[in-house]
């Protein structure tokens, strides 16, 4: 039985595909028992999106995390006019707006969806309630932190560190399908360098 689940916009997913969603998140992290994943069950809400929906908007108040099943998702902030990518997100991620999420305060960011996507929901408070009961969601949601800190961590040592080319070489190493997904607008601006600069680390002659 799926009692949580709600379907929204493209609904294209048969029930073998919403059964495979969750199996997707339990393959994720093998941790997860059958009953913790049959008590998520009744919390979710999965959610057929359309390509450039926000899924959070600067200003709101972010409660919600996100699973992507498949898809891809983008956290960008408006800067003086100029969109600038802070994060991204693919299948088997997950993504909320942290600031708000974890402290209660209005987004400063917006996350859009950046092609048809099919992905999971989760308040926080349901979050916070099963991992109280489960001690295998407690440690999801530690899992998932400590994911995201490390994640964090190495965005920021590379952006004070490193030269556009070695950005962009860890880019791929990390996702290195990143360029069919994403536009190299939303990478360069990701990466912290112009465009040009990014045209530029591409060419492989300028490896020579």
């Amino acid at each position: 039985m799926f009692f949580g689940i709600k379907y929204y916009f493209n609904i294209k997913h048969s029930r073998m595909e919403i059964e495979m969603a969750l199996k997707t998140l339990g393959n994720k992290y093998p941790f997860l028992t059958g009953e913790c994943v049959s008590k998520l069950e009744t919390c979710l809400v999965v959610l057929s999106l359309k390509k450039n929906y926000l899924l959070v908007r600067e200003g709101q108040y972010a409660n919600k995390a996100y699973f992507i099943v498949q898809g891809v998702a983008r956290a960008f902030y408006m800067k003086d006019g100029k969109d600038i990518s802070d994060w991204f997100a693919f299948d088997n991620d997950f993504i909320c707006a942290v600031n708000s999420f974890f402290s209660n305060e209005p987004s400063t960011l917006n996350i859009e969806l950046l092609e048809d996507s099919f992905v999971i929901e989760i308040t926080k408070e349901n979050f916070i309630k099963l991992s109280n009961q489960y001690p295998e969601i407690d440690r999801l949601n530690k899992h998932v932190i400590t994911e995201t800190m490390l994640r964090l961590q190495r965005r920021i040592v590379s952006m004070q560190f490193e030269t556009a080319q070695q950005k962009y070489d860890n880019l791929l190493e990390i996702w290195p399908g990143i360029t069919q997904k994403i536009s190299l607008t939303h990478i360069a601006s990701f990466l912290g360098i112009s465009l040009e600069t990014l045209s530029r680390v591409r060419n492989p002659k300028n490896r020579i």
